[in-house]
């Protein structure tokens, strides 16, 4: 059969519910075909390579408008932003998008849509920030699967949670009435003031104190509220980032129970401790929930392997390295988050298919399918099937690299992995039919990634 725009030839194609080593046919810009005869002007040769469906990395920080001079901020716009996720083997991106409070969420997320689509080169989605749960905003989350949104975010961490939390629990509600999933970030407020307060009381205020400042009880606490949340109104709560053995215990019992909460951790947790901090440059590792113990990081493994954590997101959010490392900065004062986007899959994949931690199908799971499925997209992505978008990661399993800062398509100069021997790299990347990724080098085109309309969340059928 001819009439194809590109054949990949030879690879095994790696699905969440099976295998197959098949060559695969791409017509206008979808998978047109598994197997059998084919033939194209275009081929890629992907003898003794994994073909994987694009990862989706539904939790990402990118700007879209330039960093102030004043203050330093993530330095990654969707440009760079998409280069790393791109060259990490992950095809479409989540992003938090903050909206002014002046602004209501269907303003913000038209602004900041059309704003992103003259940058984006992988195709994105955006989860709009609730910071004041207001009669209008309200009003307006009913309304979001009209422009194609089927999310909210939530931070239990902000002091105005609790002074507004019949409102937010009213939009959760809402929320799921029409479709769309609430994200929840599990920190309680209190007992971090608190903490810190005791903290720079008895003289600790320095970054290496962090992990103290922010302890596993903040997280438990909040993360039990997220899910009485979900059983209140029986509406699926999305818990990101989850760090602690602990949180990961009260979700997993909700889960048994029935109850529609779904989990999010992220690399940082999955390869690294809070020993970090006693390291001259801690505050590199600086990230919100801070690192945890080494109990934490096997429970967690263990959470992917058995499914109560649905997704291995980044939360990327990227900095300076001369930023970070501020020394004005304390525990009062702070600038979270790291560069990972291009790092999650191939060190999913080393730590994790490589050790036998999981399965290549958890894998793909984790970083695609259920993403997907919970944020509307599936079967368009998340899966490699007739039908489905072209959004293709060629993986070559035995490829060792070192991870080094000039491998970084990021703007941050310096990565938290540095040095590490990675086995198991993205060599091509597909999106829609376009490869946009091969040989090192990001070949996309800023203003080619798309705004993805989405559908109601498929929560129900993980």
């Amino acid at each position: 059969m001819s009439g194809f725009d590109l054949v990949i030839r030879g690879g095994e194609i790696i699905n969440a519910d099976g295998s197959v080593k098949a060559d695969l046919g791409v017509k206008d810009g979808k998978v047109a075909q598994i197997g059998g005869e084919m033939s194209a002007e275009v081929e890629i040769d992907a003898s003794g390579k994994l073909v994987f469906p694009g990862g989706i990395d539904a939790h990402v920080h990118l700007r879209t408008q330039p960093a102030p001079s004043d203050e330093p901020v993530w330095v990654d716009d969707f440009t760079s932003g998409s280069s790393a996720a791109l060259a990490g083997g992950v095809t479409t991106i989540g992003n938090m998008t903050f909206i002014p409070p002046e602004e209501m969420p269907l303003a913000g997320l038209q602004r900041e849509g059309a704003a992103a689509s003259q940058q984006a080169i992988a195709d994105f989605f955006l989860h709009p920030i609730i910071t004041n749960p207001s009669p209008q905003v309200l009003d307006e989350i009913t309304r979001l699967q009209e422009v194609g949104c089927n999310s909210i975010k939530i931070f239990t961490v902000i002091p105005q949670f609790d002074a507004n939390v019949q409102g937010y629990l009213e939009a959760v509600r809402r929320a799921g009435a029409n479709g769309i999933i609430s994200l929840i970030h599990c920190e309680d407020h209190g007992l971090i003031e608190d903490a810190t307060h005791q903290l720079t009381a008895a003289g600790h205020a320095a970054l290496c104190y962090f992990p103290e400042s922010r302890p596993v009880v903040a997280e438990v606490v909040a993360t039990q509220r997220a899910v009485a949340f979900a059983e209140a109104t029986g509406s699926p709560v999305y818990i990101v980032h989850l760090s602690s053995k602990r949180a990961l215990e009260v979700c997993a019992e909700a889960q048994a129970r029935g109850i529609p909460v779904f989990v999010e951790t992220r690399p940082l947790y999955l390869h690294l401790t809070s020993e970090r901090f006693d390291e001259p440059d801690a505050a590199k590792y600086v990230g919100q929930p801070p690192l945890r113990e080494k109990e934490d990081v096997e429970a967690l493994w263990e959470g992917v392997a058995k499914g109560q954590i649905h997704t291995v997101c980044t939360d990327h959010a990227p900095w300076m390295l001369k930023d970070k490392l501020d020394p004005t900065l304390d525990i009062t004062k702070l600038r979270p988050g790291v560069e990972n986007l291009q790092m999650m899959l191939p060190m999913l994949y080393s730590e994790g298919v490589r050790t036998g931690r999981i399965t290549a199908n958890r894998f793909v799971e984790v970083t695609s399918t259920n993403a997907a499925k919970l944020f509307g997209l599936y079967p368009s992505k998340g899966a490699l099937a007739v039908g489905s978008d072209a959004d293709i990661t060629i993986f070559d399993p035995e490829l060792s690299q070192q991870v080094e800062n000039s491998m970084l398509k990021s703007k941050a100069d310096y990565s938290v992995y540095e040095g590490w021997t990675v086995t198991g790299w993205p060599v091509t990347t597909i999106r829609r039919g376009e490869v946009v990724y091969r040989d090192g080098q990001v070949i996309g085109a800023p203003g080619t990634g798309q705004l993805v309309a989405r559908g109601q969340t498929q929560a129900k059928t993980l």
